[in-house]
């Protein structure tokens, strides 16, 4: 089965409400096929996963497609494994990342997508589709017993990347901090997502969904990932 991901850097772009510039991108891996979604709310930490579903309900009920959180569910490994859809929300990717891990889910979900089930993530839901989450820009507010995350995609993605050094701001950039990241680890391969922008991968091809760039980085360098381009994920990879 071919393996379909939607991998987003954010859930707004702009000033444009919660989820309102990504229908076109949902549709592009659910097309317009009236399935249901099981959300997984894990990565919210000061609202409560009722008050998630709430928010991300009505998106996806007014593109057409019904959703369901997984915390209502009593055996959430059955409920992955019955899912026609998985979506994974932002937040906090650690927190995310341990209740995913206590839940037992995180090989499931593995199993699932690889298997063609279609997975929609953002932000942190992003970051978890990685090997690692060691390119989230979240802080470490709980520790997972493991940093490995879900591997479907090859490489690693910093969502939210924002090019520059804000006015007043003395710390690194975010282009410092991924050099930091290959300067450790050289043999990764990682990409950077700008607000807005996303991956669609459709078996072992990704292609660049937003309205700029995306960014590939190695030790050797930075190159562009146009919008609308597409490339195997092989080629997003360190020495």
């Amino acid at each position: 089965m071919m393996k379909k991901l939607l991998l987003m850097s954010s859930s707004r772009k702009g000033s444009q409400g919660y989820l309102a510039h990504a229908g076109e991108q949902i549709h592009g891996l659910l097309q317009h096929q009236r399935q249901h979604i099981l959300f997984i709310p894990y990565a919210g930490v000061t609202f409560s996963f009722d008050e998630y579903e709430g928010r991300v309900k009505p998106v996806f009920a007014g593109l057409g497609y019904d959703l369901t959180s997984i915390h209502h569910m009593s055996d959430p490994i059955a409920a992955v494994n019955q899912a026609q859809v998985i979506a994974v929300g932002g937040g906090n990717t650690w927190a995310l990342l341990r209740r995913m891990y206590d839940a037992d889910i995180v090989a499931a979900i593995r199993q699932r997508v690889e298997s063609g089930v279609p997975y929609i993530g953002w932000s942190a839901g992003c970051n978890v589709a990685c090997p690692t989450i060691r390119t989230t820009n979240d802080m470490p507010i709980i520790a997972p017993p493991s940093l490995e995350a879900l591997g479907l995609v090859p490489f690693q993605i910093n969502p939210h990347f924002i090019s520059g050094k804000p006015a007043g701001h003395n710390g690194e950039t975010r282009e410092e901090r991924l050099e930091e990241f290959l300067a450790i680890n050289p043999q990764e391969g990682l990409v950077a997502l700008p607000e807005g922008n996303a991956l669609l991968v459709e078996d072992d091809r990704a292609t660049m969904l937003g309205e700029a760039p995306g960014l590939a980085f190695t030790l050797q360098g930075v190159r562009e990932l146009p919008v609308g381009g597409s490339f195997h994920l092989s080629t997003i990879k360190g020495k």
